[in-house]
C-alpha cells in the first residue's frame, strides 16, 4: 500500500521569513538522508485563497512502514524541534493510500 502524507502548518504571528526558509531547507535535505521517501514537495503557501494554511509538506512513500521510518527518523525529529515546533501555533495532517 503506497501512502501519501500532507502536513499544513500555521506559523506564529510575526513568524520571521528567515526561520521560513531554514524549516523550508531542512525539510528539503530530509529525503538525501532517509531513502525511504519517494517522493517531496515542499513549499510556503502562494496566497491566491483566503484562508489557506502557511505551508504545506506533501510526501510519497511505498509502504506504511516507509512512512513509519521517516515519521521516526532522528533526522526528520530534529527538523521537528529545531525548525518547526519553534514557529508553527497549528499542525494538520492526514495520511492516505494512493
Amino acid at each position: 500500500m503506497a501512502i501519501h502524507h500532507v502536513v499544513l502548518f500555521r506559523f506564529a504571528d510575526g513568524t520571521d521569513p528567515v526561520a521560513v526558509e531554514a524549516m523550508a531547507d531542512a525539510l528539503r535535505h530530509l529525503p538525501s538522508l532517509i531513502p525511504q521517501v519517494a517522493e517531496y514537495a515542499v513549499g510556503p503557501d502562494l496566497g491566491v485563497s483566503e484562508g489557506s494554511w502557511d505551508f504545506a509538506v506533501s510526501a510519497r512513500f511505498a509502504s506504511l512502514e516507509d512512512f513509519g521510518t521517516y515519521r521516526s527518523h532522528p533526522e526528520h525529529q530534529a527538523v521537528i524541534s529545531e525548525h518547526i515546533e519553534p514557529i508553527t501555533v497549528e499542525r494538520r495532517s492526514v495520511q492516505f493510500e494512493y
